[in-house]
């Protein structure tokens, strides 16, 4: 194959320049905090927007998201970001963890929720009051709960056995696993228990759960996702000085003949161009950034390779009138798992309702037919939704994310790998490096934080201040 033909941006790089490949979250908060200190960075991303695999696009006079995306309170870098980027005005945070959780097999609507009081006692309430388990249920919970937050998560060992097992051996149901467990595990961890590694399991529930009573409060957006993570995001890149090149696939990292890389990126057909930096941040998926990396940059490349991937599945519906009182629930006793009301952020008008089905682990649907999924789902909701049952479906759709997350299976610390590589001014950045959370939008930005101080280490810059600290 013939070479696109490329421009120079340059003679050589500067001790104060960086190119950053990947414009999702982790990419951009690389970026702007690379900026931030001093350097002069371009940003290359191969898709007409920013923000990953947390985007919007429009269908007709709709806005929509290609997954439902949430944070908790605990997130507190994510927060950051979307501080960094003034979008703050576009999300919304429970005052109080509520999460109302349907049974479609009896129709009782049961709560998880939280007080004021210390942890763990904030939980309490919620757990005694929780009609989906039977009251020795509950006080197995209690117990497992105490014996969770004694974990050590500094402790290696724990990644090397399933939370399922764990969960098992501490006296947790088949039921109590639903119900709770992997309510909340499924969700956060892309994985039910039998299939995540402990180790994050535990970092998930003694981090969101265990360790503040306000930890776990759920916040979401309330605009289109495009509208913060590429918008606002472009805008705040724009502000920054920060040089965007979307539509531009970088094709290779090479050592620069007077120091330092340059990374070869196509612009178009037939066109490229040569940038060179002194600091270059791999901001894109695991197995592009293997084939991206130059040869000795990890002792063990082929690690990378052997980080699996998870599906995420979600179902899009819209009726011709209200079905959900409520921003969202959870479901038991059903195929669906999450339900959330996008009816206003869509921009949906006219009296009907935008119902977004969240599908986590969802192995087992992602290639069915869209026919096949309607048939699934549809009913799932009249049984669940009652005002669903005379209502007018006046649209379906379905988005699927393939390789949304990194598969949690236990050993898979032993494969995420740190910011730093052995190619010194070349660094990693996703949600799929070592962070220590799953892969969330908050592991994302903690990985461009981290990715992004080893950089400035290296070049001998300082972290700026008022920037959070990455893990």
């Amino acid at each position: 194959m013939t070479a696109a033909p490329t421009a120079r941006t340059g003679t050589g790089p500067g001790p104060r320049t960086a190119v950053v490949i990947g414009g999702g979250l982790a990419g951009v908060t690389a970026a702007l905090t690379l900026a931030d200190a001093g350097l002069r960075v371009t940003l290359a991303e191969a898709r007409p927007r920013l923000g990953g695999l947390a985007f919007s696009f429009r269908r007709g006079e709709l806005s929509v998201d290609n997954g439902q995306h949430v944070f908790l309170r605990c997130c507190t870098a994510y927060q950051w970001f979307l501080d960094r980027i003034g979008a703050r005005d576009l999300v919304t945070v429970q005052r109080r963890l509520d999460v109302p959780v349907l049974d479609a097999a009896t129709g009782r609507l049961g709560r998880i929720g939280r007080s004021a009081l210390p942890v763990p006692l904030h939980l309490a309430a919620s757990l005694t009051r929780y009609p989906h388990l039977s009251l020795r249920e509950r006080a197995s919970v209690g117990r497992a709960a105490l014996a969770l937050r004694g974990l050590d998560l500094a402790d290696p060992a724990l990644d090397g056995t399933d939370f399922g097992s764990w969960l098992a051996r501490h006296g947790q149901s088949a039921r109590t696993v639903e119900a709770l467990w992997d309510l909340v595990g499924v969700a956060t961890l892309n994985a039910v228990a039998g299939d995540a590694s402990l180790g994050l399991a535990a970092m998930v529930f003694k981090t969101g759960l265990l360790s503040d009573p306000a930890a776990a409060d759920i916040g979401w957006a309330t605009a289109p996702l495009g509208d913060l993570h590429d918008g606002r995001a472009r805008k705040a890149l724009d502000a920054a000085g920060v040089r965007v090149l979307t539509r531009t696939r970088a094709a290779a990292v090479t050592a620069g003949a007077a120091g330092g890389w340059e990374v070869a990126v196509q612009t178009g057909p037939g066109r490229g161009e040569q940038l060179d930096a002194a600091a270059v941040v791999l901001a894109v998926p695991q197995h592009e950034a293997h084939d991206l990396l130059p040869d000795g940059a990890l002792q063990d490349p082929e690690k990378l390779l052997r980080i699996g991937t998870a599906p995420i599945l979600n179902v899009h519906v819209i009726y011709d009138r209200q079905v959900l009182d409520r921003p969202f629930l959870a479901a038991l006793g059903t195929p669906v798992q999450w339900v959330f009301d996008r009816t206003k952020s869509s921009g949906l008008t006219g009296g009907g309702q935008y119902l977004a089905l969240s599908q986590s682990a969802a192995a087992g649907d992602i290639d069915l037919p869209v026919a096949a999924l309607r048939d699934r789902y549809l009913p799932e909701l009249r049984r669940l939704l009652p005002a669903a049952r005379d209502a007018e479906v006046r649209d379906f759709f379905v988005t699927r994310e393939r390789t949304a997350t990194f598969a949690p299976a236990p050993g898979v610390a032993a494969l995420r790998p740190g910011p730093a590589t052995r190619a010194t001014g070349v660094f990693l950045a996703g949600a799929w490096t070592a962070t220590g959370w799953p892969a969330t939008m908050e592991s994302a930005v903690r990985s461009g934080l981290g990715a992004a101080r080893e950089a400035l280490t290296v070049l001998g810059l300082p972290y700026g201040s008022g920037v959070p600290e990455a893990a």
